[in-house]
């Protein structure tokens, strides 16, 4: 077998899911909403189901999705994207990181990673025969830092993988911080893999900024979105892949002998959401940070410390007052005797770094989060 999956152990996140399922919890563990997404949109889909064609669908994404990605971030992101050479669709988001990685490390090439990071990222680089070096954000920030940069970035860099906004810090990076990244992507030759998929998901007047858009980087940058997360539809797995034509030429080749294509149903369903008007977008966003506010608000009243989110499903609490040893004891205590399932951070750190924070998804009914903090609210007392 080969080393890097078969020395992998239970994810976390597999392994609260089934506690959560043993002892009958309030997932607030898995990122995915109670909501069923919009209505219009999965009428269209299975419209495009029934009427449509079921056969495979170009390799590259059927015409109209690929046009309607174009406009779309034209029109929120002010990037220019041509439709025929410059986007790609894939079966979800971590196809289109898999492949990307595949089809731009060679063995030996160092990459440079954040921590916190989602969890397929090491074993993709690895699998690819990449080499990671891990620059540590730490919180309550979890911001970009320039020495620790340096120290990363080296001759032997060809790659940097960026999550912004990232999860599970549900930190947004500014124009700054990435203007700082970019320089050191210059002067190093790197291509940056960007995993965007929050980049609609964000709060407080915040306004997402793609790599991409920075000077110099338009040709150097993969910038990939994520329709699950934009329509709240996690189980479509449908993505998109921007790249300059160059790169992208080297891009289909992977996703060509990894799943070819996606179902063209969800495609076309795709298409037509993109088109949404403004007003959809600003509605989801204050949905979603109304039920952060409510989340938030109930754990401070409980006495928790929370710590501030700027964007994603998601928002962390430090544990280290409780009593209650690290965050993995934490959370495996809660699920089994408060009935809340939650992720430690810790197991978005290749190396124990920070372990007193759990993350808890808002992404739920109000029903459903006044609940979990009804459960919570003994060990509060407990703490105090």
């Amino acid at each position: 077998m080969n080393r890097v999956f078969a020395s992998l152990g239970t994810s976390v996140f597999e392994t609260m899911s089934r506690l959560a399922h043993e002892h009958g919890a309030i997932n607030l563990g898995q990122g995915f909403p109670d909501d069923a997404g919009p209505a219009d949109i999965r009428a269209q889909a299975a419209r495009a189901l029934i009427e449509g064609d079921n056969q495979y669908p170009p390799m590259m994404g059927l015409p109209v999705l690929r046009a309607a990605v174009a406009a779309h971030y034209r029109r929120h992101q002010d990037l220019a994207l041509d439709a025929e050479s410059e986007v790609m669709i894939t079966s979800g988001a971590t196809e289109a990181l898999a492949g990307a990685l595949l089809a731009l490390i060679e063995p030996g090439d160092e990459v440079v990673l954040f921590a916190p990071l989602y969890d397929a990222y090491l074993p993709l680089v690895r699998r690819a025969g990449g080499v990671p070096r891990v620059v540590r954000l730490t919180p309550p920030a979890f911001r970009l830092d320039e020495a620790a940069l340096a120290e990363a970035f080296s001759d032997r860099t060809r790659l940097v993988l960026l999550n912004n906004p990232l999860n599970p810090s549900g930190t947004v990076f500014g124009r700054d911080e990435l203007a700082l990244l970019a320089g050191f992507c210059r002067r190093h030759d790197v291509v940056a893999v960007c995993d965007e998929v929050w980049e609609h998901v964000v709060f407080d007047g915040a306004r997402h900024v793609p790599l991409m858009s920075l000077p110099g980087m338009r040709e150097r940058t993969v910038k990939i979105g994520s329709a699950g997360k934009i329509f709240s539809l996690t189980g479509w797995k449908v993505g998109f892949v921007m790249a300059d034509a160059a790169l992208m030429r080297v891009l289909a080749r992977a996703h060509q002998f990894i799943t070819f294509t996606t179902p063209p149903n969800l495609q076309a369903a795709v298409a037509y959401g993109l088109t949404k008007e403004d007003g959809y977008f600003t509605a989801m966003r204050a949905g979603y940070a109304r039920s952060r506010d409510r989340l938030a608000r109930g754990l401070a009243d409980l006495g928790f410390t929370v710590l501030p989110a700027q964007a994603t499903w998601f928002l962390s609490i430090d544990v280290s007052g409780l009593g209650c040893g690290n965050d993995l004891a934490f959370c495996e205590a809660l699920v089994r005797e408060r009935g809340v399932a939650a992720i430690p951070v810790s197991a978005f750190y290749p190396e124990a770094a920070v372990d007193t924070l759990v993350r808890l998804c808002f992404a739920k009914a109000d029903a459903t989060l006044d609940e979990a903090l009804s459960r919570l609210a003994p060990l509060a007392r407990k703490a105090a």
